[in-house]
Formats: C-alpha cells, structure tokens, sequence
C-alpha cells in the first residue's frame, strides 16, 4: 500500500477489505494496534483516546450499493507541514 497515504478513504467494490485497509463503519480499534493511523486521526470520530479510538462511520453515504469506504492504516505517512 506504499501508494496510499494512511488516513485516506478510498472507495473499494469487494466484500471483504483490502489488506492494510479497515472499513469506515465507525467500529472501535485498539490504539496499539493501529498506532500510525490513531496517530493521523486521532479520537476525531470517537474512542477513549488512551487505549481505543473510532474510524469514521460512512456507512449510507456510499456512491453505489456495491462500494464501500475504507481507510488506510498502512503506507506513506502524511507531511504535516
């Protein structure tokens, strides 16, 4: 996933998600477990902010049925400046 920058949503069509992707459903993770990506997004949409944290829920904003919105918890990390 080098080409992706973690903390990006893209747009999948498959039933399952892509490795080094978690789906945008507003399901809570573990911090230890995805520390790059808590880094990036923090508790913006959720979570204790010690041990957990939420993704952002896009669930029903989906341009088509058959697509969902996942969020990249591996690859390039973002330039803050």
């Amino acid at each position: 996933m080098d080409e992706f920058l973690i903390g990006e949503i893209i747009p999948v069509p498959y039933t399952f998600t892509p490795v080094y992707t978690l789906y945008c459903d507003g399901q809570e993770y573990q911090i230890q477990e995805y520390q790059l990506l808590f880094a990036v997004i923090g508790c913006t949409f959720g979570g204790n902010g010690s041990t957990t944290f939420r993704v952002p829920n896009l669930k029903g904003f989906e341009p088509h049925p058959n697509i969902r919105y996942a969020i990249v918890t591996d690859g390039i990390f973002p330039d803050r400046n």
